[in-house]
């Protein structure tokens, strides 16, 4: 369903280029790379109008893009905006850490250019330093995020819980299938590196994706709920 779900998708390219512009027109030129992976830190949440999508197509409810807005009925709205939060403040730590990573090894300065900058990084010790150190310290991260969110967002939209049940199911259903999940995670990385090629353009592809892929996950990990709440905010707009 490409032109339903191309008004909401188009906002990852527009975000990611925004991120671009902001790093190059503000002299924070060491985060561009944090910044644009770290987006993927906060794509459970963003991506919770195409899971509703997801959601309702297999009630096999004639779908169009304003359908996506029906989360706003769901009953968990406020735990889906709390655990947003919380994968916003895991973001944060993640740009603070990488910041404070490429100080230590550089300095406080900006690099005058790009050629510059991506000179410091590939060719001197300490670029290679921060390339192993930051991805490993990005890895962790993302592992996190996996873990706490893989399951939880679909799951709160589907059903009224709680968001640390809803974290706490997640892990569960990661430390149960460690491989699969792993297998998972690494599909994510390398679709979202893909996606961000060329400009972040492919994201427009990428997420609808990545979101569908996400909502069948959690309907073959989690049992199904058969009390009368599942699915208690209305369909539709």
């Amino acid at each position: 369903m490409p032109t339903h779900v191309i008004f909401l998708a188009i906002i990852y390219p527009v975000v990611g280029l925004f991120l671009f512009r902001m790093t190059f027109g503000h002299d924070v030129m060491p985060l561009l790379f944090p910044l644009t992976a770290g987006f993927a830190l906060i794509g459970p949440f963003a991506a919770i109008g195409l899971y509703e999508l997801s959601r309702q197509r297999e009630k096999g409810v004639d779908v169009s893009w304003t359908h996506a807005f029906a989360l706003l009925r769901c009953p968990s709205l406020d735990r889906i905006a709390a655990l947003g939060m919380v994968l916003m403040i895991v973001f944060l730590i993640w740009l603070t850490t990488a910041q404070w990573l490429y100080q230590l090894l550089f300095g406080y300065g900006s690099p005058e250019s790009i050629g510059q900058f991506l000179s410091d990084i590939l060719t001197t010790s300490e670029g290679w330093v921060l390339i192993i150190a930051g991805n490993g310290i990005g890895f962790l991260f993302a592992v996190l995020v996996l873990t706490i969110s893989v399951v939880s967002f679909p799951l709160l939209l589907d059903r009224d819980v709680g968001a640390m049940l809803a974290m706490h199911t997640s892990v569960r259903a990661v430390l149960r299938n460690p491989l699969m999940m792993a297998a998972w995670g690494l599909f994510i990385a390398v679709t979202l590196v893909i996606g961000s090629l060329p400009f972040f353009v492919g994201l427009a592809v990428v997420m609808p994706v990545l979101a569908h892929s996400t909502w069948h996950l959690y309907r073959k990990v989690v049992e199904p709920d058969l009390s009368p709440r599942q699915g208690t905010h209305e369909d539709g707009p």
